[in-house]
């Protein structure tokens, strides 16, 4: 993909789309499926940088997984709750799953194992993760900058008990729940936690895999009794991913069908069509599929704690509707791949649009439509995927560095461009 490309407007959007698997249960359905006892096949696998940097994490660990491309499946041999203790060094890439699940599960073995990744994973933080870990008797180096990756972690993790803050990402006690069920662990956590929705998905993910988790409210967790194979496991397609479509039919005035997503669905970022609604978008959400259909959009205040994810397309939608938006609670996504609240405050005052930074938020005042551009990406697919829905309006937008959006979802502008 070049370095630079253009994307061009559409008239009012009519369409049904299907979104690649959700990377964030499939990352999840990876590792307990590597836990597990027996085998067991996933349907609906995402393949992008994300997913691919588990596959080759647990490959690196010992685990035997068989990928059928064409198919998007899965096939992993368990390791029945013990992986083969290998010294090895695991590049998580740029992936924060990665990174904060396998860090506790290489402490639940006992040979040492480096866990690292691009330089830009090196920059987020795992401070709250390396407390939690060593509270229990795991042995954690920090070969680089206190609280970040490179990581060398020495085991064993065992049944126990650990007071974990949540309120930067919901990833560590994640990864720390997905670890704690091959012994048993208690977790107490200290803050709120932020991005709730996704310790639910960790839940169901690991019940589905035999895990037994109980939570007190969110503010206790306890989890126990390993893995066992369902045989088959079928991954959902990706709320996030279906997120920027579902804005693209509301600022085009058009039309856009979701299918596979429903009130059911395991994925909190279904919510943003709920905030769409608000807006005044027409939002239908079935059993088995979410349509969106864009009408006259206003101006909302919304907490995003728990959908930060999407906070920079909601940004988008914002320049196209009348009266200010304001996006609050969402302080610790400044330590996602990039600065989420800085960096939609700079691309959008670039094509015209008022918009600044407030204490833990942003508020985006706009005036008239968005104007031609040139939209930085910060290496961040967020990003890249949220301000391409500009171009569908405007003519002469441009992104930069289009390639990032593989971390998620190579084929974002082949469907974007499919909405003609």
């Amino acid at each position: 993909m070049s370095d630079v490309i253009n994307i061009q407007p559409v008239g009012p959007i009519n369409a049904t789309v299907r979104p690649p698997g959700s990377k964030s249960i499939t990352n999840r359905a990876l590792v307990a499926a590597a836990m597990a006892e027996g085998d067991t096949t996933l349907h609906g696998v995402l393949l992008a940088d994300d997913t691919e940097a588990m596959i080759d994490g647990l490959r690196t660990l010992g685990v035997t997984i068989d990928l059928d491309e064409d198919a998007r499946s899965a096939h992993i041999i368990g390791c029945g709750g013990e992986l083969p203790g290998l010294e090895v060094t695991v590049d998580a890439r740029q992936s924060g799953t990665t990174a904060r699940f396998l860090t506790p599960l290489v402490a639940a073995g006992s040979a040492p194992v480096v866990v690292d990744g691009h330089p830009q994973l090196r920059e987020r933080p795992m401070n709250d993760q390396i407390v939690a870990l060593r509270s229990m008797g795991v042995e954690v180096e920090e070969l680089g900058e206190p609280g970040h990756l490179p990581l060398r972690v020495t085991g064993p993790l065992r049944a126990g008990s650990i007071a974990l803050a949540a309120d930067v990402s919901s990833q560590f006690l994640s990864g720390l729940l997905l670890a704690g069920a091959i012994h048993g662990l208690d977790a107490r956590l200290t803050t709120e936690s932020v991005s709730r929705p996704y310790l639910d998905m960790t839940a169901a993910v690991m019940r589905s895999f035999g895990a037994q988790v109980s939570d007190d409210d969110g503010t206790a967790w306890t989890v126990g009794g390993g893995y066992t194979s369902p045989g088959t496991y079928v991954i959902e397609p990706d709320a996030s991913a279906a997120s920027y479509f579902l804005a693209a039919a509301a600022i085009t005035g058009g039309r856009v069908r979701i299918e596979g997503l429903g009130r059911a669905s395991l994925q909190g970022d279904i919510a943003f069509a709920d905030v769409l609604a608000e807006m005044g978008a027409r939002v239908d959400i079935g059993a088995d599929h979410i349509e969106v259909v864009g009408g006259e959009l206003r101006g909302v205040e919304v907490d995003l704690r728990h959908i930060s994810d999407t906070a920079p397309t909601l940004a988008v939608v914002a320049a196209f509707a009348a009266g200010p938006t304001t996006i609050t609670d969402i302080g610790f996504v400044k330590g996602k791949e990039s600065d989420r609240i800085a960096a939609p405050v700079s691309e959008l005052r670039r094509c015209g649009v008022a918009a600044e930074e407030i204490a833990g938020g942003l508020v985006i005042r706009p005036g008239a439509l968005p104007t031609a551009a040139t939209f930085n990406t910060y290496d961040d697919h967020r990003m890249a995927m949220a301000f391409a829905l500009i171009g569908l309006v405007a003519p002469g937008v441009e992104i930069r560095n289009p390639g990032c959006v593989a971390k998620t979802f190579p084929g974002f502008f082949e469907a974007l461009e499919q909405l003609r």
